[in-house]
């Protein structure tokens, strides 16, 4: 069985530019646009914005 399109894996990467990586799936009819979430960056050891990259 295939994989379903309509919810991919997507990797959200630190805009403090540590270099470190959350992965998680996102829901392309619910959210087109490129995710961005706020989460915690244990090298910056503070939240920070993770935006997607594609």
């Amino acid at each position: 069985m295939a994989r379903n399109e309509l919810r991919p894996v997507v990797r959200l990467r630190s805009t403090a530019k540590t270099g470190y990586t959350y992965v998680t799936r996102k829901n392309r009819r619910n959210d087109p646009e490129r995710m961005v979430l706020r989460k915690y960056d244990p090298v910056a050891r503070k939240h920070v914005d993770f935006r997607e990259e594609r």
